[in-house]
């Protein structure tokens, strides 16, 4: 594959995922996100997309950094790392808005957000930029894991979750 068809794959390969749970999510906002008990502090709904959509094509992009500038088994174990991160962000969506498993989704969340950690770790060595591109992506994922925590808290003892 050449690297200009690796950087433009690379970088929206993450959109997929994140276009399939905007899917799920819109249609589980209003009938039953909305009807949650949620923490002052959450970001507004219309934050969500821009956000993702920032992330995921900065995420794809580290990732291709790491594909173009990495080799042999540091190189493996970062994409590794990368691919468990990745299918573990596109779960998070169908446990919380399709299941409604709050409980499931903050302990999936907490080992997401472990993953990005150890895959910022992983990337740095190989290439800087990218492992700092990872940076706002493991404070979002935070604050989400702190929000996911504070809706399963709110909300535990109200219905089965």
């Amino acid at each position: 594959m050449s690297l200009s068809k690796a950087a433009i794959g690379l970088t929206l390969l993450p959109h997929i995922g994140g276009i399939i749970g905007g899917l799920l999510t819109r249609k589980n906002i209003k009938q039953w996100y909305e009807t949650l008990d949620r923490p002052p502090w959450r970001p507004p709904n219309w934050a969500f997309g821009p956000v993702w959509t920032t992330l995921y094509t900065m995420m794809g992009y580290a990732s291709y950094l790491i594909y173009r500038d990495g080799f042999g088994e540091s190189r493996d174990r970062a994409l590794m790392l990368y691919g468990s991160q990745l299918m573990l962000n596109w779960l998070w969506t169908p446990i919380f808005f399709g299941y409604h498993k709050l409980g499931l989704a903050c302990a999936e969340i907490t080992l997401l957000l472990a993953n990005i950690g150890l895959c910022i770790g992983a990337f740095y060595p190989i290439n800087r930029t990218a492992s700092y591109l990872l940076i706002p992506y493991f404070g979002w994922v935070s604050l989400a894991t702190s929000l996911t925590y504070s809706i399963w808290q709110r909300n535990k003892d109200k219905k089965k979750i």
